[in-house]
């Protein structure tokens, strides 16, 4: 089956959340993620897309600060879903800070966590602040830790953003 809805994203980080969702609704078949290598990059995509099959929905997510790259695309995109500040952040704020803690633990992250808590620019800093910036401080990590963020979501606590894309990603599936 070819997918009918693509999704285009940011990164890996935001394409392996974006991914287990997929399967976890059922909706891997009908959806394509796209990790554009940096939200710049959305005008070469869609217009890649655009030139394909027709009757393909074309959807973004992206972090607050970069929505005008999205809304800027020619041509448009059918939805952009925004993140308040960034995915990381809503994740975090979606399981809550104790839960993060026990994943860094799960991963063995957490000794190298409370080590970045305790640098001065870091110490008086609010938890999930220091969690978001930890998350980017070494390669590979922040899709690991968004990945099994994201594996803890319920339809509950499923951020805003992700919970309107997959509405839309659900539907477009149903009426084909």
């Amino acid at each position: 089956m070819t997918p009918r809805t693509v999704v285009l994203v940011e990164g890996d980080s935001d394409a392996v959340v974006v991914a287990l969702l997929a399967r976890r609704n059922g909706l891997v078949e009908a959806t394509e993620v796209v990790p554009m290598g940096g939200v710049t990059n959305v005008g070469r995509h869609v217009r890649r897309l655009a030139s394909g099959e027709r009757g393909v929905l074309v959807l973004g997510l992206c972090d607050a600060p970069e929505r005008r790259f999205l809304e800027r695309a020619e041509p448009a995109l059918d939805g952009i879903f925004v993140c308040d500040r960034d995915l990381e952040e809503e994740l975090i704020r979606a399981v809550g800070p104790d839960q993060v803690l026990d994943v860094l633990d799960e991963l063995d992250e957490l000794g190298r966590f409370r080590t970045f808590q305790a640098q001065p620019e870091w110490r008086e800093r609010p938890l999930p602040d220091q969690l978001r910036r930890f998350a980017g401080t070494r390669s590979g990590r922040k899709a690991v830790l968004a990945e099994r963020l994201a594996g803890r979501l319920t339809p509950r606590t499923t951020p805003r953003a992700l919970a309107e894309l997959f509405a839309v990603v659900e539907r477009q599936a149903v009426e084909r």
